[in-house]
């Protein structure tokens, strides 16, 4: 189980370290060519939600490898359950039906996290 742990806490780390980096550290003319919805909200709240990605990415990894508060990972894979759903609100009002199944997938790989996570840790 600890192995599947890290394939998927891996895969979700690694998704979650790329975008959450690309929200905080890309100016916003170029967010919002990359992703409109960006548009919607204030550039604060797009750089939080950055912020949260790449934390929720360093909780899934660094408890389990530093065997300090493990149950830390299992709380940022809820957390990273929450994160794709708020998404795909935000691209179901904005009638951005391909947007859908990413952030589905992405909410899916989360729980799996978290049950492995239960399982395992």
């Amino acid at each position: 189980m600890l192995v599947a742990y890290w394939i998927v806490a891996g895969f979700l780390a690694l998704t979650y370290l790329v975008v959450g980096g690309i929200k905080v550290a890309m100016d916003r003319q170029k967010l919002r060519a990359m992703w409109p919805w960006t548009g919607d909200l204030r550039p604060a709240t797009v750089r939080l939600i950055g912020v949260l990605e790449i934390l929720g990415a360093l909780g899934l990894v660094l408890p389990v490898l530093t065997g300090i508060a493990e149950w830390l990972a299992v709380a940022a894979a809820v957390g990273l359950v929450i994160v794709p759903l708020g998404g795909l609100v935000v691209h179901v009002r904005r009638g951005e039906g391909s947007q859908v199944a990413p952030n589905v997938v992405l909410a899916a790989v989360a729980v799996a996290a978290v049950w492995l996570g239960v399982a395992a840790l």
